[in-house]
């Protein structure tokens, strides 16, 4: 093609210099400028513009120079052929104003056609077809109103061409689709167009039924023939309403009328294949594609990342001929949708070594990245990158960067920019995110507290997602009556029919200690998924009711519900809290999870089925399963065995146990503190404080032990040894009479539980004013006789703390409710439910 552009425009240019009569015949000219158009020769085009400017002016050649530079892309040179003629007529001006509407020179467009009215000149179908397209591309839509009264007063609502201008402009504008249709129903003719417009305007709007409707209306019309446009419409209507079996009849349709090989309709294919789940379909329709472009190369590498298949989508993007940012935040969004976070940063570094063009996607999809990978120091950075770039005052960026300093931790910062976010901005996501952040970081009556403040201020929508983390919160800290205001808000606003609201009720009540409530929002739910399951089953086992939790696992297998590794877990705990010794039905379950249910054990499962051998005296099989098991087993299976040691008196394999727990290297702040309590418990006190101070160089927190009591809609929290409460002296006065009387009844106090290198005395002193006992002496003095004591605390509740509790029980005669990490324990007459055993 070069070699033929280069010889024609020799040719044209030697005939103009040797035949200089050519010049003289306008025809030849002509017939030249149509050449100079058909191989984009700018060159030729301007030398024959050199020689119609000898000529008398002829309007056909004036007209036809303006159109040449307007298809060469020459505005500049088609204004100044425009400027020279002395009687620009209609067909001038209507290939101008079409020439900068399409070149997104709205404005000029609509100057000309006004300089065009105040000539006289009377526009036709062309001519409007072009200055509604401007009106659209510059957002003018009072002239577009003033527009179609003109066609109306001209005559031109026949034209099929302008009726269909007319409907795009409607639908870009007012998004108004009764307009739409009165232009339509209107029509005296239609074209394939006229119908193409409509049925993209309903699918855009999600109203596929319609579609679907007016697509068969016009197939029953011998007279339309539908085209690539109308096909791929349909198509996205399918993909939108997942009707897979009515995509697969118009795919066989496309086929039948000669579309199978058609771009278009085949990218459209592949979105649909990919929402309907069938990668194979995907897979063959993407080899038998005779042309690819690279919407159809991005599109693949989104199908194989939505199924999955992170290794075909990257053979994908390592085969594609030519790749752009687009291509490159497809895969980035890919890594992050497959939890692959750290392979998404890999590629964003790559993307700016190689200077691809950075969007405001690609900002969004690596900040994700980061939350994933919920490394700290790596989400410092990449903000620094976006502030330092510029995208700092994009509200996606800001947004994301919200919610990545809220799965990293990073609340201080979070907050920061919460309250620097500006007032024109909508507040409803980013509130619903911090409300998020503070349920999900530990800081439940942060979670409430905010909530409260936003329902005052009025700044945040109440949707699925909100009243799931509120009801969290709820759950987590024990406030049962804000739980139950949610629960009527959602009865109230429709919100129950969400599955995921639903769920979180059940568990909201079952952590609050109301199973009862739990239980029937169970029954009287609609459609349940594995997750429902699950929340019953671990509200039970919170109440240590593991016969309960079992017939709820028989009755979910009855119903055909396939498990999860979650559930698995549950149901292995619940061996633990059963009135009878069904350690057999136990090593059943844990055995046949790789060929039931196609589950492999994790360590959680292995420290669950440890723990149900444990509780039934089971240690040398305990240890030998620790033995046996495939992976290097995790402290937390460890400290399962432990555990069972301690309550079982069984120093030998505790010793063995701990000697295990100690070599090895720690990768969690529980297995650091784990190690360290070891030590301690041995008077091994410089060893511990080595551990300790290895952990604060890691930047490691331990979880402070944190005990909460809710009165009067109000959350109470103590710490250990804590002054900050308004009645810290009558709390402190209260509890020494009140271990003064356990003692007369016969306790004394566990100084085994001090892991500190102190004196006996100040042993005491530290295990008198722990945060359970301030908290049961705050709702004992805030409480009416007989009313039950309710306590929250986040972490195990000490050995100490629980033989307080069951002298508390018995002086005050008062039920004693402590929800710690292990469950529920409830102490009445001295005894507690778990038996002794958590």
């Amino acid at each position: 093609r070069p070699l033929l552009l280069a010889s024609t425009t020799a040719v044209s240019c030697h005939t103009l210099y040797y035949k200089p009569h050519i010049c003289n015949d306008v025809n030849s000219l002509l017939t030249l400028l149509n050449l100079s158009v058909q191989y984009s020769d700018a060159e030729l085009a301007k030398a024959v513009h050199a020689c119609s400017l000898k000529l008398q002016e002829d309007t056909h050649l004036g007209n036809s120079l303006v159109l040449a530079y307007l298809k060469l892309g020459l505005f500049n040179h088609s204004l100044n052929v425009f400027a020279s003629l002395s009687c620009p007529n209609l067909v001038t001006y209507s290939s101008l104003i079409s020439g900068f509407a399409k070149s997104n020179q709205g404005s000029k467009a609509i100057e000309l056609f006004m300089k065009m009215r105040t000539e006289g000149i009377e526009p036709n179908e062309f001519t409007f077809v072009a200055i509604l397209s401007a009106c659209i591309r510059v957002l003018e839509s009072e002239l577009g109103f003033q527009i179609h009264g003109l066609v109306v007063k001209m005559g031109f609502l026949d034209s099929t061409f302008v009726a269909n201008a007319l409907m795009g402009f409607y639908w870009k504008f007012t998004g108004n689709l009764r307009l739409v249709f009165k232009v339509f129903d209107e029509m005296p003719q239609r074209d394939v167009a006229s119908w193409n417009t409509v049925i993209s305007c309903l699918v855009k709007e999600g109203m596929y039924e319609k579609a679907f409707e007016l697509f068969r209306v016009m197939q029953g019309i011998g007279c339309f023939r539908a085209d690539f446009f109308t096909i791929s419409s349909i198509l996205s209507a399918c993909e939108g309403s997942n009707a897979f079996m009515k995509g697969k009849e118009v795919h066989a349709h496309a086929i039948r009328i000669g579309l199978e090989g058609n771009l278009s309709v085949n990218n459209v294919l592949i979105g649909l294949y990919t929402q309907c789940g069938r990668v194979r379909d995907v897979a063959v329709l993407f080899e038998s594609m005779p042309i690819r472009d690279v919407i159809t190369w991005t599109q693949m590498i989104t199908a194989y990342m939505e199924f999955g298949l992170v290794d075909l989508a990257m053979k994908v993007f390592n085969e594609m001929p030519e790749k752009n940012c687009i291509s490159y935040n497809a895969l980035m969004t890919g890594f992050c949708k497959n939890g692959e976070g750290l392979k998404a940063v890999k590629l964003f570094i790559e993307m700016v070594e190689e200077g691809l063009e950075l969007t405001d996607f690609s900002l969004s999809s690596v900040i994700n990245a980061c939350a994933l990978v919920m490394d700290v120091k790596a989400s410092e950075q990449i903000q620094g990158f976006c502030l330092k770039f510029g995208f700092g005052s994009n509200v996606c960026v800001e947004a994301a960067l919200l919610d990545m300093c809220i799965r990293c931790g990073r609340m201080a910062d979070a907050e920061k920019m919460f309250r620097i976010w500006p007032v024109e901005h909508d507040n409803s996501v980013v509130c619903t995110s911090m409300l998020c952040g503070y349920a999900r970081n530990g800081q439940p009556d942060e979670a409430v507290l905010f909530f409260l403040r936003c329902q005052l201020e009025g700044t945040m929508d109440l949707d699925e997602v909100t009243l799931t983390s509120i009801l969290g919160a709820c759950g987590t800290l024990g406030f049962e009556k804000m739980g139950e205001q949610i629960h009527c808000y959602a009865l109230k606003t429709g919100f129950v029919t969400d599955l995921g609201v639903l769920n979180s009720i059940i568990s909201m009540y079952a952590k609050c200690g109301n199973m009862n409530d739990a239980i029937k929002v169970f029954d009287i739910m609609p459609v349940r998924d594995v997750v429902s399951w699950n929340a019953l089953i671990a509200g039970h086992i919170l109440h240590r009711q593991g016969d309960e939790a079992l017939a709820v696992w028989s009755a979910m297998e009855e119903a055909g519900i396939r498990p999860d590794t979650i559930t698995l877990f549950l149901v292995l705990s619940a061996y633990r809290h059963t009135n009878l010794d069904l350690v057999d039905d136990c090593r059943k379950l844990f055995l046949s999870m790789r060929t039931d249910y196609d589950i492999e054990p994790t360590s959680q499962h292995h420290a669950s089925f440890v723990s149900v051998l444990g509780q039934w005296g089971l240690l040398e099989e305990a240890e030998e399963t620790i033995e046996n098991m495939t992976v290097e087993p995790k402290a937390s299976v460890w400290r399962a065995l432990l555990d069972s040691c301690r309550i079982r008196l069984n120093t030998t394999i505790g010793k063995r146990v701990a000697k295990r727990i100690l070599a090895m290297k720690p990768q969690d702040p529980s297995t650091y503190i784990l190690v360290s309590n070891l030590y301690s418990a041995s008077g091994r006190w410089h060893c511990s404080e080595t551990v300790r101070e290895d952990m604060r160089e890691k930047g490691f927190r331990k979880n402070p032990a944190r005990s909460w009591i809710i009165h009067q809609n109000n959350i109470h929290p103590f710490y250990t040894r804590d002054k900050s409460h308004p009645q810290t002296k009558d709390i402190y006065r209260g509890l020494e009479i009140l271990v003064m009387e356990c003692q007369k009844a016969g306790y004394v106090p566990d100084t085994s539980f001090v892991l500190h290198e102190v004196e006996e005395h100040q042993k005491k002193e530290f295990l008198l004013y722990h945060s359970a006992k301030l908290a049961a002496t705050y709702g004992i003095l805030m409480t009416k006789h007989g009313e039950p004591i309710r306590i929250v605390k986040n972490i195990h509740m000490c050995g100490d703390c629980h033989t307080f509790m069951k002298y508390v029980s018995i002086i005050t005669k008062r039920e004693i409710l402590v929800r710690d990490a292990s469950g529920f324990h409830c102490f009445r007459n001295g005894q507690c439910c778990c038996k002794d055993y958590w």
